[in-house]
């Protein structure tokens, strides 16, 4: 018997509630296009939405949630964040069942009273996790963030480039969502820029302790992996100026001001350039001797 070749696995297209995908494109009706999936689950896609010009005739790419009936509608507009993520979201307004937040849609996303960690202001801004209610299948938003991240089993490692969110301050530093899944600290020493809760930050796993607490530092960890660069950075700002006033004892303020480095990564560079004795060191600064 002649061998056939295997075909390529595809994954079946199921609609997936709070989550952008591409859906089968089911029938055109005065309402809008009907979308759907393999399991012969349906979603209205209105027809006041613009259908993309790259949608492949077959299939469209949209946002889905559940309407004020709980049947699964379609946008192609995407949200300020889907299921399982966190955005920094405007109360639109406070109603009876709680906070309506302004995520990007037609439709507010509804934050109750008891997800909210405090009690929400019309007009503020918070930090919003999205989530879907596993008994109605809806999607609602939470203030509490703590417990929708989980250290138990991590995903990074040390060394490793992380996505950040910042969601808390204290005494210690700032308390950062891990690319939107693990909790972690950038401790107040290791903070050389003005950073506010909500702000997306790109960070590094300075440390995964014995418990799964994370160290975050917001600096390319590793003496090779970031001090050529800043080392060039260095060497480029001394080539042009000649002199810069600037020593290893100036305040990280300073240097943070002028190169947008740390301290310890400032010192490293100019200790790199020193040893290869491009640069002289004075109680008055640096100069560049090639």
């Amino acid at each position: 018997m002649e061998a056939t070749a295997a075909l390529p696995y595809l994954s079946p297209i199921v609609i997936r509630t709070g989550r952008t995908q591409d859906l089968l494109i089911l029938r055109h009706t005065a309402e809008g296009l009907i979308l759907g999936d393999e399991d012969a689950a349906e979603a209205l896609l209105p027809i006041t939405e613009k259908v993309p010009d790259d949608t492949d005739g077959n299939t469209v790419r949209v946002f889905v949630y559940r309407d004020k009936d709980g049947r699964h509608r379609a946008t192609t507009r995407p949200p300020k964040a889907q299921a399982g993520e966190f955005a920094q979201l405007r109360v639109r307004a406070i109603r009876g069942a709680g906070a309506n937040m302004d995520w990007g849609l037609d439709t507010d996303l509804l934050i109750p009273h008891e997800e909210q960690k405090q009690p929400l202001e019309e007009g503020r801004w918070y930090l919003v996790h999205v989530a879907v209610d596993p008994e109605t299948d809806r999607l609602y938003g939470s203030t509490r963030v703590e417990p929708f991240l989980d250290n138990t089993e991590l995903t990074v490692k040390n060394g490793d480039q992380v996505e950040l969110m910042v969601y808390g301050r204290s005494d210690l530093g700032m308390s950062v969502v891990v690319n939107n899944r693990h909790q972690g600290l950038v401790h107040a020493n290791e903070i050389f820029k003005p950073i506010s809760i909500g702000d997306r930050i790109t960070g590094y796993v300075k440390r995964v302790r014995d418990d799964n607490k994370l160290d975050i530092t917001l600096q390319a960890i590793g003496y090779r992996q970031y001090n050529d660069a800043n080392s060039a950075l260095l060497a480029k700002r001394l080539q042009s100026k000649g002199l810069l006033q600037l020593t290893d004892k100036s305040s990280a303020e300073d240097i943070y001001a002028e190169f947008g480095i740390s301290k310890k990564a400032f010192k490293k560079a100019l200790g790199a350039l020193y040893k290869e004795r491009k640069v002289r060191i004075g109680e008055d600064g640096i100069v560049w001797v090639g």
